[in-house]
């Protein structure tokens, strides 16, 4: 009898570990927000990602400091993500658009794949 609720005790055991460690690896660079949902959020950014003299909207300036604020790596991740490269966007003029908004509490200097943050 005892030997049954030991094997049960660790297969449930077992089962929560793998449970969270299955949570813990979908958290991706943007927490537990898609990366594509991420990059979706910031399609009003979408032209001055691609010409460094185009007026970024205001809306782009909103949503990029929300998600500098909230979690600024998910920022970073987009701009070099397969799909930011398949919509067009050069990372060397995307990681000057924080910059162009006068954002103040931008991560400066820091390493964004090979470009760094002005």
């Amino acid at each position: 009898m005892r030997c049954c609720r030991f094997i049960t005790f660790v297969a449930v055991a077992l089962m929560s570990l793998l449970i969270t460690l299955a949570s813990v690896e979908a958290a991706g660079e943007c927490g537990r927000m898609p990366i594509g949902q991420a990059a979706a959020s910031l399609s009003p950014c979408l032209p001055a990602t691609k010409n460094p003299r185009s007026k970024v909207p205001p809306v782009c300036c909103a949503k990029v400091g929300a998600l500098i604020r909230t979690n600024p790596r998910c920022l970073c991740a987009v701009m070099l993500s397969p799909l930011a490269k398949n919509a067009g966007i050069n990372p060397g003029i995307a990681i000057a658009v924080p910059k162009r908004c006068n954002i103040r509490n931008r991560q400066a200097g820091k390493r964004c794949g090979r470009y760094i943050v002005p």
